[in-house]
């Protein structure tokens, strides 16, 4: 067992960081570093996978294994990192063209065969590498130099994909709200199974202020809910309101007013298999609904990288060991003359 303390300094590498000024990259992986010590997984027990995107830029600045892979394909190499060496934690980052364009389909599968794997979704609604072009998530109607009259399709919401494609972990968190982004980090660094932490990540050159409504500390605790597991859904500057169930639609409620008390109130059980409340807590959106962060899902359920490995280890069992000779010339083979 490894009793060794870390701290973030542990897991920074010697590379210059290479994002500009102002960037919520640099607080994602300030966090990510120190939610790492806290973990305490040795830095060589640990590898970064990333695809294309500022983001992906992230694996220089990690003192771990890193391989900064090519466009839309770090979940699919993760996977084969993960389940080649199942005692390795691996860690994917990815932004949302990465992620939800051409990586869309190694995304959803991630999800669906449970792969052990903490995914990193950085969301600025904006392609900032490559200068500004609309991506997945943007808003419909938003003006970029991909769409100079505005888009004209709805966007992927993060977390609606990650519940169709099965996922059992998901959580977000906002660049600037330092506290909570480590929390969830800790959480997916724990849970057995993929974990998708959607982070609300702004770009002051493409895409400035996007996340302002819900990020901004004048309204902040108005807009969002901090969602802990087993404690009651409040929120507000005095944690006087809070979210209750009228038949099957998420209302806000006023501790106070029209009857309503603290027990009305819903207390929030990330642990249930059921994602129906799940998943309407994930897509409020912070206009008449708050923005749910922190943990939202965190159900266990078998994990690809462990079922492969107990396969094998069963096939192992069955069939004695053969030489590399043995398995040429068994039944199974023929000579062509």
């Amino acid at each position: 067992m490894n009793n060794t303390e870390y701290t973030a300094k542990d897991y920074k590498s010697d590379q210059y960081v290479r994002w500009c000024p102002g960037c919520g990259d640099h607080a994602v992986v300030n966090t990510l570093q120190k939610a790492m010590a806290e973990l305490g997984i040795p830095p060589h027990q640990i590898a970064v996978i990333s695809g294309i995107g500022c983001s992906s830029r992230l694996p220089y600045y990690m003192n771990t294994y890193g391989f900064h892979t090519i466009h839309g394909r770090a979940a699919a190499i993760a996977t084969g990192v993960k389940t080649a060496n199942p005692d390795l934690t691996v860690w994917q980052i990815t932004g949302d063209g990465d992620c939800l364009a051409i990586g869309g389909n190694h995304f959803i599968h991630a999800l669906r065969r449970n792969v052990d794997l903490n995914i990193l979704l950085l969301n600025n609604k904006i392609y900032g590498l490559t200068k500004g072009q609309y991506s997945p998530t943007s808003d419909r109607g938003a003006v970029t130099k991909s769409s100079p009259y505005g888009t004209v399709e709805d966007p992927f919401v993060p977390a609606e994909l990650t519940f169709g494609a099965r996922g059992h972990f998901f959580a977000r968190a906002i660049d600037v709200d330092l506290v909570v982004a480590k929390e969830v980090m800790v959480e997916a660094g724990k849970h057995k199974g993929a974990s998708v932490v959607e982070i609300l990540q702004n770009c002051v050159i493409f895409n400035d202020h996007i996340h302002s409504y819900v990020a901004d500390k004048d309204f902040r605790a108005e807009r969002t809910i901090h969602l802990k597991h087993g404690e009651k859904m409040l929120f507000g500057k005095n944690l006087d309101k809070g979210l209750i169930l009228d038949g099957f639609t998420l209302k806000v409620a006023k501790i106070g007013e029209n009857g309503i008390t603290i027990d009305n109130i819903l207390t929030h059980d990330a642990t249930t298999p059921d994602n129906f409340l799940h998943q309407r807590l994930a897509m409020m959106d912070g206009h008449e609904l708050p923005l749910a962060v922190g943990v939202i899902r965190s159900v266990n359920a078998p994990v690809y990288d462990q079922e492969v490995k107990v396969q094998i280890n069963s096939v192992r069992e069955k069939n004695p060991k053969k030489t590399l000779r043995d398995l040429l010339l068994n039944e199974e083979t023929w000579e062509v003359k």
